[in-house]
Formats: C-alpha cells, sequence, structure tokens
C-alpha cells in the first residue's frame, strides 16, 4: 500500500505509522516536437551552469505542524472563489491547517480524522465549484502483509469530509466512497485523489475520487463520482483495462492523478511499473476510454540513499486556456533519479519527449524525488516541487527545490524554495509532496527529518510569489 506501511507498523506498536512526497536559468533545451504515444528517451541535456540555486522569488517557509511527530504527505489546495484560503492536509491521522490569508497565518482544523478506525492517512484536498474544502483519506484499523496489503485485510475505506466555510471549520460525519468490512478476502482501498470540477461545463460541480484496490490476486484502479457536493458517491467501476500486480513493491497499478477540462472531460493517469497509463471520460466519469501507455519509465518503486520507500508517482494537470496537459514523474533511466516533464498540446493523443525538470548537469549521481505539479489557470505557468540533491555530493542531504516552465513545459528554470539542507535518514518521509497555484503565488507543502534526533518529522508550507508580471 503506497503510504501507510509505517503507518500499519505504528499501529501495532504505538498509535499509527503511516506509508502513506532553482538554479539560475538553465541553458535553452532542445525544443520537444509533437511525437506519437510513447515518448521518445530523454532529450540531451545542456551542461548547467552551477549548482548553486537562485532563492525562489518572495519565499517564505514556514512550519505548521504544532511540534514534530509522524508527519507526512501532504496536499495542498486554493480555493479558486476566494484565493486566499489555502488548505494543507496532511497525515498522521489525516489532519488539516487552514490559512485565510494567503499562507500568512495557519492554523490547524479540528474534526478531521475518523471517528470510526484508527489509522487514517493518504490525504488528498481540494475546493469545488461552491468554494467548500472536501478532504479525502483511506481509514483502517490495521494493515495486511506489507506490501502485499490484501493479504490479512480488515475493514478499511475510502472517505470524504468537507468544510463549508473553506477550511477553517469541518463537519462531523465523514462520507462514504467505498468501504469494506472484516471478511475473508477482502480488498484493500489505498491512496485515494480527490479531483473537483470547477469548469463551467455540463458536468460542473462534479467530484471524482480515484483509487487503487489491492485485492489477493491484483491491484486496479477505481473511480467513484458526486453530483450532491459530496455526499452521495457512485458505486465504484475499475477504469483499467489491464490489472497490475498484487504488491505495493512494483508492477503494481497505482498512483492515481486527475485533471478536469474546459469542456468536463476528465483526463486521469496512473503508473504500472513501466509506463505512466493515461484515460479519459466525457460523459462525467460513467465511462471511460480503453487505457493507453503514453509514457515509458523507469520502474515506479526504486531506491533513494535515507529514504524508507520512493517512488516516482505521476502527476496530471493542464492548463484550461491553452489546452495543454502536462504530466511529471521521476525515473531512474539517467542513472540518478531525476524529475522528467512530458505534455500533449492535443488532449493526450500525443506527448512530448520527456524533458528534464531538474537543471543539474546529468549523471551527475545527486537523486531527485516526490515531485509534486501544479499549473497556474491565471498566468499559465507550470510548477513543480521536488526535493533536491545536487549540492550533496555524497547524495544524502536534500533541499526543497522549486521548478518553473513558462514555454508550455519546454525547459523549466529552477529555484531553491529552502537553503538549509537535511537528511532524511532514519524517518518516514511518506510517498509525495504537494503543490498548488494561483495568480502568481504558488504554495508548496512537504515533509523534513527536524535537527532533533529521533524519528520525528515536521511538515513545512513554502510560498513563492512570481507576481502577475511573471505571465508568460
Amino acid at each position: 500500500m503506497t503510504c501507510l506501511a509505517r503507518l500499519g507498523a505504528r499501529v501495532a506498536v504505538a498509535v499509527s505509522f503511516l506509508t502513506l512526497l532553482v538554479v539560475p536559468v538553465q541553458a535553452p533545451l532542445i525544443k520537444a516536437q509533437e511525437t506519437a504515444a510513447t515518448p521518445a528517451p530523454t532529450q540531451t541535456q545542456p551542461p548547467a551552469s552551477t549548482l548553486t540555486l537562485e532563492p525562489a522569488p518572495g519565499a517564505e517557509v514556514q512550519d505548521i505542524t504544532p511540534k514534530p511527530g509522524f508527519f507526512s504527505e501532504p496536499g495542498v489546495a486554493i480555493n479558486p472563489a476566494n484565493p486566499q484560503q489555502v488548505a494543507v492536509a496532511y497525515q498522521d491521522n489525516a489532519h488539516v491547517a487552514y490559512s485565510g490569508d494567503a499562507g500568512k497565518a495557519w492554523a490547524i482544523a479540528e474534526n478531521t480524522s475518523s471517528k470510526d478506525y484508527r489509522v487514517s492517512g493518504d490525504v488528498s484536498i481540494t475546493y469545488d465549484k461552491q468554494g467548500h474544502a472536501l478532504l479525502c483519506y483511506i481509514a483502517f484499523d490495521r494493515l495486511g502483509t506489507t506490501n502485499y496489503w490484501a493479504h490479512g485485510a480488515i475493514r478499511n475505506g475510502v472517505f470524504v469530509r468537507r468544510s463549508l466555510d473553506g477550511g477553517k471549520t469541518w463537519e462531523d460525519n465523514e462520507y462514504i466512497v467505498a468501504a469494506q468490512k472484516t471478511e475473508p478476502g477482502i480488498p484493500f482501498e489505498d491512496k485515494p485523489y480527490i479531483v473537483a470540477d470547477n469548469t463551467d461545463s455540463r458536468y460542473a460541480g462534479s467530484l471524482y475520487v480515484g483509487w487503487t484496490r489491492w485485492t489477493i490476486a491484483d491491484s486496479q484502479i477505481l473511480l467513484s463520482r458526486s453530483t450532491d457536493d459530496g455526499k452521495t458517491w457512485s458505486e465504484p467501476i475499475e477504469i483499467d483495462t489491464h490489472r497490475g500486480l498484487p504488491r505495493d513493491d512494483n508492477g503494481a497499478n497505482e498512483g492515481f492523478s486527475g485533471v478536469v477540462g474546459p469542456d468536463g472531460t476528465l483526463y486521469v493517469i496512473w503508473d504500472d511499473g513501466n509506463h505512466v497509463v493515461f484515460t479519459s471520460s466525457k460523459d462525467g466519469g460513467r465511462t471511460f476510454k480503453k487505457t493507453r501507455n503514453v509514457i515509458d519509465n523507469a520502474p515506479i518503486m526504486f531506491d533513494v540513499e535515507g529514504t524508507s520507500r520512493s517512488n516516482g508517482f505521476p502527476v496530471i494537470d493542464m492548463d484550461r486556456n491553452s489546452g495543454r496537459l502536462y504530466v511529471v514523474w521521476s525515473d531512474y533511466r539517467d542513472g540518478g533519479v531525476d524529475v522528467f516533464c512530458s505534455t500533449s498540446a492535443n488532449r493526450g493523443k500525443k506527448w512530448t519527449p520527456a524533458v528534464r525538470v531538474n537543471s543539474d548537469p546529468i549523471h551527475n549521481g545527486a537523486d531527485h524525488f516526490f515531485q509534486w505539479l501544479a499549473v497556474d489557470q491565471q498566468t499559465g505557468a507550470a510548477n513543480v516541487v521536488f526535493y533536491d540533491r545536487r549540492q550533496d555530493s555524497r547524495n544524502r542531504e536534500a533541499i526543497v527545490a522549486l521548478a518553473r516552465s513558462t514555454d508550455g513545459g519546454q525547459s523549466f528554470q529552477n529555484y531553491a524554495w529552502t537553503t538549509k539542507a537535511f537528511n532524511p535518514s532514519g524517518v518516514f518521509m511518506g510517498d509525495y509532496t504537494g503543490l498548488a497555484a494561483f495568480g502568481g503565488r504558488v504554495y508548496g507543502a512537504w515533509t523534513e527529518k527536524p535537527e532533533v534526533r529521533g524519528r520525528d518529522t515536521i511538515v513545512r508550507v513554502g510560498v513563492a510569489d512570481f507576481g502577475k508580471s511573471a505571465s508568460p
């Protein structure tokens, strides 16, 4: 199970222990040409001028966890109806930090974790067309066999909780997306991701949740939809054409990510261990096209020194003004782990060759991992956050980097969001980071290991401000 291996261990031992993720302007990259469905190998990377990163403009970073603990896997959302409202979700258990002043001050919201299960996590968060905040998470009492999560699974499920005031306060009840009672052979529901249709399409207001269902025999990608603001959810449908392996340590179908286009089309991706898999729905999530492998990548799970687990789960987003789709992921096709981007200007029919997002020299042995993507719908800029080890020749300590593209994903300028590196050895970092952008203002959320000894972590939020004058 992607994000909850360590969480289950902590439940067994104490409370819970979750599994749950800028350099000077780089030289111009070779201009990417639209190609057939499967991109070619990475484009040649010109030499980088230096390993020292320029600070992200207007960078501010603060801790949002009151004290160190077992915290990880944050997600970020900005209320498009009121951009002053920003919410950050993180685990263990499901928590939300809320800001009503564009990230200047944060408060921890109450009533965000499941009351019916011992553990809740694998969080994602969004705002809907009404300005309501919606938190999605899994909940369970105990995990099954490590990595083979359906083996010995007991009751578990996917749930949504709502805030009708933009993230400040949360309703008492949680709404069931899918739930399994304790019976022999039940599946385990894992790593859900929630998507809102905030367009003016015929499906405006719809909500979608996609996730991995682990069974004894395989892994499946399921999707459920809601048309009443998250109060009720449709019977889940399986949207994969080919099922994956039943283990979480490679070859599984996992890492669901989705985005809604201006006409209401839902575009979704996940990984099967060797490809980014793509499909779409034009009828509000009722039916989906046959899946296609659109990007070849190295195995989705890989080793990064000092981390308990690492992966390159793909993330999709869209510039709804131009119609360009973006996908970012990380893999080790060039030896070290790097972050890559591919785009499509024709709704996913053809994709550009992979462009390297991190701008340090290729084959330098530095790892870059746990990336996340956010396209600014006002400026059209594509933003990517990731952990960056280019400044440590031992490949152990990382800073947090922010990359930004204003030319449709053909090249990325890298910035330093943090300047003091940290070594994650001995702590659980989770499976992902979080990112959101609106009007040139970018919010990132990530996990760090504090200076104090132990196995605790903190969640930090960074703000960068490119200003509206930074529009491409």
